[in-house]
């Protein structure tokens, strides 16, 4: 939501409610819903890789489904659970399951950091027909 991942917002204050003032933990708690995480609850921590991963899939969908890679800078892709795989752990799914991935943002960002990419990362890219 407005370029905040949700989930992960939600993961934090849950993880790290010890450590809020104690309105903040009413607020959490009484107009949220939300409990602090239970002692058996571990975070779940992305790499960059399955970070990665989750865009390449979204990336490949796209290009699939529109013949380009073009991507407006604004578009969101909606990557279905299934798609998404291991990368989308930890990820709120929307109600029709699926998650969505700020795709045009990546593209963006990938096509201006060109030079520190890896070469695996430009190849997997360059099999998509990216417009560097």
């Amino acid at each position: 939501m407005q370029g905040e991942d949700l989930g992960r917002w939600v993961q934090a204050q849950r993880h790290g409610y010890e450590k809020l003032q104690p309105a903040q933990q009413w607020l959490l708690a009484h107009v949220l819903g939300l409990e602090p995480a239970g002692e058996d609850e571990q975070p779940v921590k992305r790499t960059q890789g399955d970070k990665w991963n989750l865009n390449l899939a979204a990336a490949r969908q796209y290009r699939a489904r529109e013949g380009h890679l073009n991507v407006p800078r604004k578009h969101v892709e909606e990557l279905s659970v299934e798609d998404a795989g291991p990368a989308a752990s930890g990820r709120e799914a929307t109600p029709d399951n699926t998650v969505p991935v700020a795709l045009g943002m990546w593209v963006s960002n990938v096509r201006r950091r060109a030079e520190k990419l890896t070469v695996e990362r430009r190849g997997d890219l360059d099999q998509l027909g990216i417009r560097w």
